[in-house]
């Protein structure tokens, strides 16, 4: 998958932008604040359909401006697609593919696989589980269309389940064949859910220890762990009992806090390294190579189950490591054949000479 072209209107900081990519490498360079990785979000929104950096639709609308348009060429190696997200102030979101509406944005989801290595990406460690569900969740949509359905309609149960729950202390009242209602498709998404997220946890495990070993010249050792509320004394066949058990368990706390407290919305994954978590004993180093690590792994899995190369988005990335593990990245890239690269810097004698590196064909834009 290659992006040829991309023109930008009205998108947080550009008025208007057109470009025309080298099928390998397009580099971004420029000081601070001329709207680098704004270039990469908006890649990102023909890949995902949102935001990379979590910002809300509206707000990325030029100050002043009624909507934003982002239109991109796509060669997926058969003919040329066109891809236009456009969202207007007043108006739900629009994606269109070759002039023709998605009924749902999530149809377009692994289209344009893409992988993002960021400086928010340390947000995954730092933050809450929710951050590492999203991005657990982001890298299996890409490859499953059927998880990326279950996990829609899983979360809108809960939001009904919760709703009723509010609903009841209100009232003071209470209907459990009411609640029912809600347990059963809670259920039946959620223990898919589950599955899916451990299988592809155990399956993407191997390539991150891989990877980080080569960053890091083997000197620690990490792994991933899957946690969820399902796993303990877990059997496939009897799944969907588990979950059963586990929500008429917690019946009444969820009655008193008025929301589901169990279930795979409260999953999470364990980084750690050395038998000790990351968070806690990891230097910024030691935590950015197992970010990388983390990502490339996305990366060779999405190729390996869609048989798309995905687009890589480097955004600001020489500028936070060192010059060793700027090497091992590089020599991993050269490795891999991980496909169109679009990479954002300060430094333009600094992104050439990467650039150089690499040794494969490039563009520099200088914005």
């Amino acid at each position: 998958m290659i992006i040829t072209t991309l023109k930008i209107l009205n998108f947080k900081n550009h008025q208007e932008r057109n470009f025309a990519f080298s099928a390998q490498i397009n580099c971004f360079v420029g000081d601070n604040g001329v709207g680098k990785t704004n270039i990469l979000d908006a890649l990102h929104y023909l890949s995902m359909a949102k935001s990379f950096l979590g910002n809300t639709d509206l707000n990325n609308i030029k100050t002043d401006e009624n909507f934003f348009t982002i239109e991109g060429t796509i060669d997926d190696g058969e003919k040329e697609n066109i891809i236009k997200v456009q969202q207007p102030k007043d108006a739900k979101k629009i994606i269109k593919k070759n002039d023709k509406s998605y009924d749902r944005i999530a149809d377009h989801i692994g289209f344009l696989p893409s992988v993002t290595i960021s400086p928010y990406d340390s947000n995954l460690i730092s933050d809450s589980g929710e951050s590492r569900r999203r991005f657990l969740d982001a890298m299996i949509s890409q490859t499953d269309s059927e998880y990326l359905f279950n996990l829609i309609q899983y979360q809108k149960t809960v939001q009904q389940r919760n709703a009723l729950l509010k609903s009841f202390a209100k009232n003071r009242y209470f209907d459990a064949d009411n609640l029912e209602i809600y347990n059963q498709p809670l259920i039946k998404f959620g223990t898919k859910i589950f599955i899916k997220r451990q299988q592809f946890t155990d399956s993407i495990l191997p390539l991150i220890q891989s990877y980080y070993e080569t960053i890091s010249k083997g000197k620690e050792k990490v792994t991933v762990n899957y946690q969820s509320d399902l796993q303990e004394g877990f059997d496939y066949s009897q799944a969907d009992q588990k979950f059963k058990n586990l929500l008429l368990k917690n019946l009444e706390k969820d009655r008193a806090i008025t929301y589901t407290t169990k279930g795979i919305h409260k999953d999470d994954l364990l980084f750690e390294m050395n038998g000790n978590s990351l968070k806690k004993i990891g230097s910024q180093g030691q935590q950015k190579s197992f970010l990388i690590a983390l990502k490339l792994s996305q990366m060779n899995r999405i190729k390996e189950l869609t048989g798309k190369t995905p687009i890589l988005l480097l955004d600001d990335i020489f500028d936070k490591l060192d010059d060793s593990r700027v090497s091992q990245l590089i020599e991993l890239v050269n490795q891999e054949h991980f496909g169109q690269i679009f990479i954002t810097d300060t430094n333009k004698e600094r992104t050439e000479n990467v650039v150089k590196r690499i040794n494969e064909e490039s563009k520099i834009f200088e914005l």
